[in-house]
């Protein structure tokens, strides 16, 4: 017989799960980054940037799904680290841009083993991995379109 109350139970809350693996995924990575000296959001800030070379933070923001509140600090550690530089557009003073520094790029050769690595880790078949892969971000692109709304 089902309960009313069924509904709260932790093991039947979609959001648990995902709350768990996310926690555990960042902390599988977290010792292949102390390799390379980041931390999981300076990581995937480098990743974009990487691809990217430059960018305004405002689309870094965007890729990264992150508000300039946490950008800031963010991006003035990577500045520290000599690995990015912040830069005022000269048209328009408003927008800062992120470049990569030459130890910045340098940086991504270091950084090719972390992927193969987690990969590993996870033993999913490039199938499940890719399913799982489209399956998240279906959730994030709902959950974007419900905030938009309100």
């Amino acid at each position: 017989m089902s309960d009313k109350y069924d509904s709260l139970k932790l093991e039947n809350q979609l959001c648990f799960p995902l709350y768990s693996a996310s926690r555990e995924i960042t902390r599988t990575y977290q010792p292949f980054l102390e390799k390379i000296h980041l931390t999981y959001t300076q990581y995937i800030t480098m990743m974009v940037l990487w691809e990217h070379e430059s960018m305004n933070v405002k689309s870094l923001g965007k890729y990264l799904l992150l508000d300039s509140g946490t950008l800031t600090p963010l991006l003035k550690k990577l500045e520290e680290k000599d690995l990015i530089v912040r830069k005022r557009n000269k048209e328009d003073e408003r927008n800062l841009i992120i470049e990569l520094t030459d130890k910045g790029r340098e940086l991504k050769e270091e950084a090719l083993s972390v992927p193969q690595s987690i990969i590993a880790k996870l033993n999913l078949s490039q199938e499940e991995a890719i399913f799982l892969y489209k399956i998240l971000y279906k959730i994030i692109q709902q959950l974007q379109e419900c905030s938009n709304k309100n």
